[in-house]
C-alpha cells in the first residue's frame, strides 16, 4: 500500500495528539503510546542500514509493565504532563510520578528512536508534588521552543516526589532505618521510564536536572552512579549532605557526600566513558557563588567536567534557574547527550 509523505503523516499524528489533548482535563486518562507510533515503529522493523539501523541498536523500546497515567496538565501545543503512582520494587517506596514527551515523541519520523531524559526535582521537600509539573514555571514549554531553536534535545521530562515525607530532607539517600531515597531515585524511577518509554540503552540518554535541594539529589546521584547517568544541571545545591537522620551514621553519610564521590570521580582516567558533566547555576543575588567555585576548582579535573551558569539578579528560585538553563545549561549538557533518531 502506497504510503502517505512524511510531512503529511507528521501532521496527522500531531493534529490528533492535539485533538484529544483539547478534550482532555484533568484526571482523564492519558497514554503515552499513541497508534501512530506504533504503526511507524512497526512498519519500519525490518529496515536495514543507515539511520534505522543507529536508531534499532542504541534505542530500549518499552519494556513494561506500562502504568496507568492520568492528566495533571496540558500545554498549548496539546502535549500532556501525565502522572502514575510508582510502588517502587527496589527501594519499598511509593510515590507519585509526573512526566511529560515532548511532541517530537509522537511524530512518527522518531517512533523508532528513543527519546534522552531529564529527571527534574524540586527544591524545598518536594513532597507531595514536584513543582515541575505546573504549567506556571513553563519548564516543559520551553524545552519545546528551546529544542526547535538546537538550543537543547527534546527531553523526556521525569519529575519524581523528592522525599517520602515533609518532615525531613532525605538527601536522596538510603540512610539507615529509612526509606530508601537513594534507590528510589536512581533505579526504581529509571526503570519506570524504561517500563514505559522509549529511551536509549546507553547512559548517554540520562541526565538529572534540580534546584536547591533537589539540585543537591542530581548532582549527588549523577557523581555516585557515572555508570547510569551522564550529566546533570545543579542549581544552587549544597554540595554536603547535611540531613539530620545522618545522624549516628557518619560513615554513610560520607559515601553519599558529592565532594568525596567527585574527588574518587576527579582521580580516574579522563575517558568518554568516565566523563560526568556538571552544570552548576546559581543567582547573583543568592548566596553559595564562592563554594560552588570552590567545588570546580577542587573537583573539576579529569573526567569531571564542570561549567557555572551565574545568572544576572537570579536568586534562589526556580524561575531564575530556568532563565539560567535558556541562558547556556541545557544547550551544554544537550552538547553532551545522545539525541532522538529521526528515520525518513
Amino acid at each position: 500500500m502506497k504510503r502517505l509523505p512524511q510531512a503529511l503523516m507528521t501532521a496527522v499524528a500531531l493534529a490528533a495528539l492535539t485533538l484529544a489533548a483539547g478534550c482532555s482535563s484533568e484526571g482523564d486518562p492519558v497514554s503515552f503510546d499513541t497508534p501512530g507510533a506504533r504503526a511507524a515503529a512497526a512498519g519500519g522493523a525490518g529496515a536495514k542500514g543507515g539511520r534505522a539501523a543507529e536508531a534499532a541498536a542504541k534505542t530500549q523500546l518499552p519494556t513494561g509493565p506500562k502504568a496507568s497515567f492520568t492528566t495533571a496538565n496540558t500545554l498549548d501545543d496539546g502535549t500532556r504532563i501525565g502522572v502514575t503512582t510508582l510502588e517502587g520494587r527496589k527501594s519499598g517506596f511509593t510515590g507519585q510520578v509526573w512526566v511529560w514527551a515532548p511532541k517530537e515523541y509522537f511524530d512518527p519520523a522518531y517512533a523508532s528512536s528513543g527519546f534522552p531524559v531529564l529527571i527534574s526535582l524540586p527544591g524545598g521537600h518536594g513532597y507531595p508534588t514536584n513543582y515541575w509539573m505546573g504549567t506556571d514555571l513553563k519548564l516543559q514549554e520551553n524545552i519545546s521552543r528551546w529544542s526547535e531553536e538546537g538550543a537543547s534535545l527534546p527531553f523526556i521530562v521525569v519529575m519524581p516526589v523528592l522525599n517520602p515525607d515533609s518532615d525531613h530532607y532525605y538527601d536522596g539517600s538510603d540512610i539507615p532505618g529509612q526509606p530508601k531515597m537513594g534507590t528510589w531515585m536512581t533505579e526504581d524511577v529509571p526503570d519506570f521510564v524504561r517500563a514505559n518509554f522509549r529511551t536509549f540503552k546507553s547512559r548517554d540518554g540520562w541526565a538529572f536536572m534540580g534546584s536547591s535541594s533537589g539540585g543537591f539529589v542530581g548532582l549527588k546521584s549523577a557523581l555516585e552512579r557515572p555508570d547510569k547517568f551522564k550529566a546533570v544541571i545543579a542549581s544552587g545545591p549544597d554540595t554536603v549532605p547535611d540531613s539530620p537522620l545522618w545522624s549516628g551514621h557518619e560513615r554513610e553519610r560520607q559515601a553519599n557526600n558529592p565532594e568525596k564521590l567527585a574527588e574518587s570521580l576527579s582521580t580516574r582516567p579522563d575517558t568518554k566513558e568516565n566523563e560526568v558533566f556538571l552544570a552548576f547555576q546559581i543567582g547573583t543575588k543568592e548566596s553559595g557563588m564562592n563554594n560552588l567555585k570552590r567545588f570546580i576548582r577542587d573537583y573539576g579535573k579529569g573526567p569531571v567536567k564542570t561549567r557555572l551558569q551565574v545568572i544576572e539578579n537570579g536568586g534562589h528560585d526556580a524561575r531564575s534557574y530556568v532563565r539560567g538553563m535558556g541562558e547556556g545549561s541545557l544547550k551544554w549538557i544537550s552538547e553532551q547527550m545522545q539525541a532522538p533518531i529521526r528515520v525518513p
